[in-house]
């Protein structure tokens, strides 16, 4: 039972209630069952098999009451009666930037606004003025989010979608009507934003297959719906294609549909060159089929080697795949640790011994704590005492560990001036100090990039985090010079950040393959504020994939030992 979904439809409940001006207590409830499945632990089935749902704390009989229905319905009445009651297009404005539903009632109540649309022509006509609490400024920031979501539309982030189609994966894996069946497009090459789920399969019942799928649990709507292909649209708004094809064809069409358009190109071109012709049905040479069994024997026949999905952006993965030099990508089972993880010191949610305990769940024989440094009083940020007294918990927790370490690290705000916001004198006492950019944003490119570089100088930043400052679907990154931040790195031999949270992906796997060309080792790191957080070291190892890091550029890949060496 996907917790998530739970949760996010619980979110939405809140949402929905605080704009019909419910009472805020029942909307608090909602927020809080929301965040407890968030966090739960285990299988949320079980707790239903075991007729335990109301002994979990914030999970009342009424929201327990909804959680039995969804299991058993793939819905919530309740849920479906709201969105019903409340025009859709009020729900859409919670999409802007700044624009939360207290916002939104009003907004609904004295203009009689009920879409994005008749928002943004509202602003243009200076209409919001005359609302009380409102201003030119409110106004101006209405507008930018407006066109911020005009500019992303139809976009989503990898993690946010990554789940779903993993799900669907799976749900016809079950079918039995099933031969092979592979997620293809920008999700299997582990693009940070993706547009919609593609899925291939080969089957020797189609239409059964066609039928199965169209009428899972998690579809919403069918948009098309053919003897070998059909169109939906999931619960969560993203679009799904599959494509249904016979067993011999299936190889040719995994590769054509994952791309990219630009890699195939230069395939199709490479064929031509060598008398073959290349299209989703398969290799030709005149009106014979080449056979292929797999994707690796499409390349074979190219005078290439197998190259890696995530590699498929021509951008030199051919020319190294025909001289045999692709790298042996990194993999998942090679990250032995995880650094930047935040815990209840600051802005975290769970304690050290709890993030201790998940990170052994997940295989992994090291941690590195790095909570938020004073400036980020925001984030609870650490003053002195605080640091040590953590650095004590860290010492005691350690003292009952066999095989496994928590390092002492700190996430230290880098100030306009480029420096540390800690003295050295305190400084001193971390294993690794990450250095990040937290205020001032909009800095002009030559003095951000200097910025950056002054905290790259300084002895005791070990390494940069999250390094453009992007925030996916949501802000650019800075105005910077990332070659001239990156060569400093290189020259200073600081660490680079690949931070894993599905909403940054930082370093930009653009830049990774500079990077790693410099000399600059990297981390993948979770930037976790839970246990759950951890998880998205996955995420990052996709994004080092793309920038064809091998286990040898990632610090995390090291063991205990070998990190004992180039932190202390």
């Amino acid at each position: 039972m996907d917790k998530r979904q739970l949760s996010s439809i619980f979110e939405d409940i809140a949402m929905l209630l605080e704009i019909k001006g419910e009472n805020p207590f029942k909307t608090k409830a909602y927020i809080n069952a929301a965040r407890t499945l968030e966090l739960l632990e285990g299988d949320l089935s079980d707790y239903i098999k075991e007729g335990s749902l109301e002994d979990i704390k914030g999970i009342g009989k009424a929201i327990s009451e909804k959680i039995l229905e969804y299991a058993q319905t793939g819905q919530i009445r309740y849920y479906d009666e709201l969105k019903a009651a409340v025009p859709a297009g009020l729900f859409d404005m919670l999409r802007i930037p700044g624009v939360g539903p207290k916002k939104v009632k009003v907004i609904y109540e004295k203009l009689g606004i009920k879409s994005i649309g008749e928002l943004e022509y509202a602003c243009i006509e200076n209409r919001l003025l005359e609302i009380e609490g409102f201003g030119k400024k409110t106004q101006d920031n209405i507008l930018k989010g407006i066109e911020h979501i005009k500019k992303f539309k139809g976009q989503h982030l990898y993690g946010d979608v990554f789940y779903q189609a993993q799900q669907m994966k799976n749900a016809l894996l079950e079918s039995g009507f099933i031969i092979q069946c592979e997620i293809t497009g920008s999700l299997r090459r582990k693009k940070e934003i993706v547009k919609d789920i593609d899925m291939v399969s080969s089957s020797a019942n189609p239409l059964k297959l066609v039928n199965y799928f169209t009428t899972l649990p998690l579809v919403e709507e069918i948009i098309a719906k053919g003897d070998t292909k059909a169109s939906v649209i999931l619960k969560c708004g993203i679009n799904m294609d599959l494509r249904i094809v016979a067993e011999h064809e299936y190889p040719y069409v995994l590769n054509h549909f994952t791309g990219s358009k630009e890699h195939n190109t230069a395939i199709r071109h490479r064929a031509k060159a060598m008398g073959i012709k290349v299209n989703e049905y398969g290799l030709f040479r005149g009106e014979e089929l080449i056979k292929c069994s797999n994707e690796a024997d499409i390349y074979k026949v190219l005078g290439l080697t197998y190259i890696p999905p995530e590699l498929r952006e021509n951008s030199g993965e051919i020319e190294a795949a025909e001289k045999d030099l692709l790298p042996l990508l990194i993999e998942a089972k090679d990250i032995l640790g995880a650094f930047h993880i935040h815990t209840q010191y600051s802005d975290g949610a769970d304690t050290i011994e709890e993030m201790v305990m998940e990170a052994k769940k997940l295989g992994l024989s090291y941690i590195g704590i790095a909570d938020h440094s004073k400036s980020a009083f925001y984030a609870r940020g650490l003053n002195v005492d605080e640091i040590k007294r953590q650095h004590e918990e860290i010492d005691e927790i350690n003292s009952r560990q066999s095989g496994f370490k928590i390092y002492k690290g700190i996430e230290a705000d880098i100030l306009p001036d480029g420096s540390l916001d800690y003295e050295d004198s305190v400084l001193e006492l971390f294993d690794f100090v990450i250095a990040s950019v937290h205020s001032n944003f909009k800095m002009e490119r030559d003095k951000m990039t200097q910025r950056l570089k002054n905290a790259l100088t300084n002895p005791y930043t070990t390494m940069l985090g999250h390094p453009t400052g992007r925030i996916l679907l949501a802000r650019e990154e800075y105005e910077i010079d990332i070659y001239e931040v990156i060569d400093t790195a290189a020259a200073y031999g600081k660490i680079i950040e690949i931070n894993s949270d599905p909403h940054r992906l930082d370093l930009d796997w653009r830049y990774i393959k500079y990077a790693r060309d410099k000399g600059v080792k990297l981390s993948i790191n979770p930037d976790a504020h839970d246990i759950y957080g951890l998880k998205n070291i996955e995420f990052g190892v996709g994004i080092a994939r793309k920038g064809w890091l091998t286990k040898k550029d990632v610090i995390n890949s090291l063991d205990i030992q070998q990190i004992n060496e180039l932190l202390i």
